[in-house]
């Protein structure tokens, strides 16, 4: 009796689960009918509805999963599944959207893009602005912000710049040689970087001095193998991917809809990409914040758009020379503006240790301005 009232909740905590598994094998067997004709404006507002609140609640409930085992690995290792879980996803949808009838080459770049512009624009100005009218200054490790900031620049470059200005291929795509090269560089620097944050230099990661007001809630289980063990939520975090493959495959299809029949701009697939999966990890970065830790926010954000970077391209590459598809990387000049201005101001507003509310104000005026050209350039 006491282990039933101990499991029931437990079972109720995870209705996403079932809400995910019921949607898959749904639009497995109905998936024909149920696309069949999305110019009727019901039916594709339905379908699309369904299917985002069915992938934005699973994606919660991996990052709360995630999170829980983030508790008992402590940081930064904590934070490092959390992230990983994240990019497993968004390289899921980006794969799937890109295999799906008229996929865009070009799907990977804007995701990248915006997780870019809606992480170090968006989510820093608004965590630093929250924190900032609620605490006035905040502090974190200005260490692990620039090493952060040290890797993130170059491979943003690289990644989403240099592809213009080569000359083996054509169309701001990579070659199949510099494709393999880049895999190997991105990955290998990603692995430098996990070095220094999960073992040589794990303080660099951490508060210093520690915030006040930081919850650092969740206990260790009492019960090996009981609702609050690892194993627990790492199974039950692969049981929330698993049918999330064959959920964003289906998204793929509204979203190629949206984009050549209803005339949307292609950038904005990348940005709704981008919004899903970054949206547990958003909350998570505000309510740090809010809590006096804003160390976690840095680690959290900062991570998300490294782990983007650094896993997606040699994922979304390894892919493009498997399928034999072209992959378009380079932006165009208006983006690289973008680029190069939020990576200096990020350079700058990450060179103190203290941060304020104006900072946060600056980098969500170039949030509205990138959301803006997004519409209209």
């Amino acid at each position: 009796m006491n282990m039933a009232r101990q499991v029931a909740p437990a079972l109720l905590r995870e209705w996403p689960l079932l809400m995910n598994v019921a949607s898959t094998a749904l639009f497995l067997v109905f998936g024909q009918q149920l696309f069949a004709d999305l110019t009727h404006p019901l039916r594709f507002a339905f379908v699309v509805t369904w299917l985002l609140i069915t992938i934005v609640a699973a994606v919660f409930a991996v990052v709360r999963h995630a999170e829980s085992l983030a508790a008992r690995l402590s940081q930064p290792l904590g934070t490092l599944v959390l992230t990983l879980s994240i990019t497993g996803i968004e390289v899921m949808i980006i794969v799937a959207a890109m295999s799906t009838g008229h996929g865009t080459p070009t799907l990977a770049r804007d995701a990248m893009f915006a997780v870019i512009m809606i992480v170090l624009n968006g989510m820093v100005g608004l965590t630093l602005l929250v924190g900032g009218l609620k605490y006035h200054e905040q502090d974190y490790n200005l260490q692990g912000a620039n090493a952060f900031l040290a890797v993130i620049l170059p491979l943003a470059v690289v990644g989403l710049v240099l592809p213009n200005f080569t000359q083996s291929s054509t169309d701001q795509t990579f070659s199949p040689f510099q494709a393999a090269f880049l895999t190997l560089v991105f990955l290998s620097l990603y692995g430098v970087f996990l070095t220094i944050q999960n073992i040589q230099h794990r303080a660099y990661f951490r508060s210093s001095p520690p915030a006040t007001g930081t919850h650092k809630t969740n206990p260790p289980s009492r019960v090996a193998g009981g609702p609050r063990s690892v194993p627990y939520h790492a199974l039950l975090l692969l049981a929330y991917l698993g049918p999330l493959v064959v959920l964003a495959e289906q998204l793929a299809v509204p979203i190629d809809h949206t984009i050549r029949v209803l005339g949307a701009p292609v950038a904005l697939a990348g940005f709704l990409v981008a919004a899903i999966v970054l949206a547990p990890e958003s909350v998570v970065a505000v309510r740090a914040a809010l809590t006096n830790d804003l160390q976690r926010s840095v680690n959290v954000l900062l991570g998300s758009v490294l782990a983007s970077i650094g896993l997606t391209i040699p994922a979304i590459l390894v892919y493009g020379i498997l399928a034999g598809k072209p992959i378009i990387f380079g932006l165009d000049p208006v983006d690289i503006t973008l680029l190069s201005l939020t990576l200096v101001l990020s350079t700058t507003t990450l060179s103190s240790s203290r941060t304020n509310i104006l900072l946060g104000a600056v980098h969500l005026v170039v949030f509205l301005a990138y959301v803006l050209l997004i519409f209209q350039r």
